[in-house]
């Protein structure tokens, strides 16, 4: 059971992922500005940080080293949604998004190179599978986007490698640290952020403070939060070459299909084509077997 229980966390994390997906942008288009829901889900990262602590008793990991990590973790995430926001601003979501999508692939990488993990067949097979998905999944339509320049395609690549590189140190974190100290340290990286996210924040436009504003965008960042402590628990238990590619396939796919639900819009052919990759992709990651020369180590 314990070998499997990086698979439940990573059900946790894209069952919440994929509804927060489905709900995030209520709050936006009701006048309250992603960067000030930024804000909001920074505040979200508070309790579930704080219950994580509860169940180890308070014994929060001080050194220097894990101070260290964590906060690397916590700033490479919430630095790298500070800057989709101003790549958004500047290019075309429909080129940004498929493009930061892909960002698994760095942390598969470093994962293979430096921690040494390895895959069966049908594992590596999942994952290939999964690259080709998630993309598809992260589609957007052209429509009218207005291009700024190039600095886009830069700020695109640093987010890109920001999350590729936060999953690959979520994993390695796990080896010396506890996970709980792991997000209460990614809690103060994202709390740290705030006033930037302020700053990027137009306040000469009309800003919804009522309950369609930061109260509904805290009942549904509550949801991006619990889905992050689980995502820790995820790669303390499972391969991060696994994992990553996973929850950012399968997530996007509950989105769409509780989207489907509540607004009842027929998804681009591209994103249904993207959705049968991602469950099939998943089905070959969760069947996975251990590698021969990890059980012999074992």
């Amino acid at each position: 059971m314990k070998s499997k229980l990086w698979l439940l966390y990573a059900f946790i994390t894209t069952s919440f992922w994929g509804l927060w997906g489905a709900l995030t942008e209520l709050p936006e288009k009701a006048g309250f500005p992603a960067t000030l829901g930024y804000s909001v889900w920074a505040l979200t990262m508070i309790p579930p940080a704080l219950l994580a602590l509860n169940m180890i008793h308070w014994k929060l990991e001080r050194d220097s080293r894990s101070i260290l990590y964590g906060l690397i973790i916590g700033l490479l995430g919430a630095g790298g949604q500070l800057i989709l926001f101003q790549a958004l601003r500047m290019g075309p979501a429909y080129l940004v998004f498929p493009f930061i999508s892909l960002s698994p692939i760095i942390t598969i990488l470093l994962s293979y190179i430096f921690l040494r993990e390895r895959a069966t067949k049908k594992g590596w097979l999942g994952i290939v599978i999964a690259l080709l998905a998630i993309p598809l999944l992260s589609y957007q339509d052209p429509g009218n986007s207005v291009t700024s320049g190039y600095l886009w395609i830069v700020l695109a690549l640093l987010v890109f490698l920001a999350w590729g590189i936060q999953a690959y140190f979520m994993k390695f974190a796990n080896a010396t640290m506890k996970a709980e100290s792991i997000f209460f340290y990614m809690m103060i990286s994202g709390l740290l952020v705030i006033p930037f996210a302020i700053w990027m924040t137009d306040f000469n436009q009309p800003i919804n403070y009522g309950f369609k504003g930061p109260y509904l965008a805290a009942v549904i960042q509550i949801l991006n939060s619990i889905g992050a402590l689980c995502l820790v628990y995820a790669f303390r238990y499972g391969k991060a070459i696994i994992v990553s590619p996973m929850t950012n396939a399968i997530a996007p796919v509950i989105t769409v299909i509780i989207s489907l639900a509540i607004y009842r819009v027929i998804p681009h052919y591209i994103i249904i084509s993207g959705m049968v990759l991602a469950l099939l992709a998943t089905f070959f990651m969760a069947v996975e077997d251990e590698p021969a020369s990890e059980k012999e180590s074992a």
